[in-house]
């Protein structure tokens, strides 16, 4: 299963190592930072050298490198680091080079806890949290003083039951049950506005406070319009085959409970698009002109939009006038960012300008293209609901709450 890992810095220098079953040189990080100076943007995640196999991450400007010695699902391996990342981040609440050299001990121990001689043995937050203790500055100082770690001398109780996500006896004042529902639109938009692709990537993430040992079924209007589904190890999967309804016990506190895709594109509403022109008038000057606004919303207020142009390299320079918002244009990477922030449907956010060409230039081929990113609160673009949440095995009423968001994910709008 999994030898070693290695954690990578942004420079190519290995900052912390694990080894499980075998320590493997750091020397085998070669191959993977070769690989990573001949296209930094694009790395294989499996890479296979005469004697391993590295499987990698990037995250938060970290790589994270498994070493294996045999042939192993890949995607299991990437599932795993994925899960160390989310658990270093929930932990110490994000996940970089600084973070991870503060932390060491307590990394350690949680990989330890996380991967049992190559096995992915304890991964769940709730359990990890309970055989160590999430480090803060009180324990931190009496660890010092006492010579204690934040390591617990008990085996959760969790651990040895058939729901090994949740701990017994939990206890809660106010009884909370909170579903966010996630969604991110991919979509690729033609120079006249047609749509050329389009998919929603969704996700249900839950803040669960409840006590006892709480039996949930989460129903949904209309449960046809998932393509495709993953599931927490909590939902019961022959229920879902056979009524779609979601029934788990759930794991105590913050946890993804589903996460889908919806590729039909009949279902996928734009909710925004983007006028623009770009017009040149002489050889070595041309116009600008993007003009913003909301599409299908149903209403909703579109915010925290930000407009990413990436400009042809022939592009000197811009100078440009937004009447929202504020941009910059990067004469070195070409790219030309806009912050706009909440759309006013009553004047829509609009930038016009000059931009300067490099003379002798194949003018031809100006076609820049448009990254987008944007956010809905209260919407759910393919139009999924929560039709109700229903409680069997406690007495008591918890207090339930559904929010909606859409977000961009890459939205991109060819010119």
């Amino acid at each position: 299963m999994i030898h070693s890992l290695f954690i990578i810095n942004s420079s190519g220098d290995v900052f912390l190592e694990k080894h499980w079953r075998s320590v493997i040189s750091r020397s085998v990080c070669d191959y993977y930072l070769e690989a990573q100076r001949a296209n930094p943007n694009d790395i294989a995640p499996v890479i296979a050298t005469p004697h391993h196999y590295l499987i990698s991450i990037q995250r938060g400007g970290v790589s994270f490198v498994a070493v294996c010695m045999e042939e192993i699902p890949p995607l299991f391996v990437i599932e795993f680091l994925h899960r160390v990342v989310d658990t270093f981040q929930d932990y110490f609440s994000d996940c970089t080079e600084s973070i991870i050299k503060e932390n060491y001990v307590v990394i350690y121990e949680l990989l330890d806890e996380m991967l049992d001689n190559g096995f992915p043995l304890a991964t769940e937050s709730n359990i990890l949290k309970e055989l160590i203790k999430p480090p803060n500055i009180l324990r931190t100082i009496a660890n010092t003083v006492t010579g204690k770690t934040n390591v617990s001398e008990v085996l959760p109780t969790g651990q040895l039951s058939n729901i090994p996500w949740r701990r017994t006896g939990v206890k809660y004042t106010n009884n909370e049950a909170y579903f966010d529902v996630i969604e991110e639109v991919d979509a690729i938009i033609d120079k006249s506005g047609a749509t050329v692709f389009a998919e929603i990537q969704g996700y249900i993430d839950c803040c669960i406070k409840l006590s006892g040992m709480p039996d949930l079924t989460l129903s949904f209007m209309n449960p046809r319009l998932f393509d495709d589904v993953s599931f927490h190890p909590c939902v019961r999967f022959k229920r879902w085959e056979a009524e779609r309804v979601l029934s788990f016990i759930p794991p105590d506190g913050n946890f993804r409970l589903i996460s889908y895709h919806i590729s039909s594109q009949s279902v996928v509403a734009i909710p925004i698009y983007v006028r623009h022109n770009l017009s040149i008038k002489t050889g070595e000057q041309g116009r600008l002109d993007l003009t913003v606004g909301p599409k299908q919303t149903l209403g909703r207020t579109v915010e925290g939009v930000k407009i990413e142009v990436l400009m042809p390299k022939c592009i000197l320079n811009c100078v440009l006038t937004a009447n929202q918002g504020k941009y910059n244009f990067d004469p070195v990477s070409k790219i030309l960012h806009w912050d706009i922030g909440r759309i006013d449907v009553t004047k829509l956010p609009n930038i016009r300008g000059s931009v300067s060409i490099a003379s002798g230039s194949n003018t031809a081929e100006i076609n820049p293209s448009i990254n987008v990113h944007f956010t809905i609160n209260q919407l759910a673009v393919s139009g999924l609901k929560v039709n109700r949440l229903d409680m069997y095995g406690e007495k008591y009423k918890p207090f339930k709450g559904v929010k909606y968001i859409t977000k961009a994910g890459r939205f991109q709008i060819r010119m």
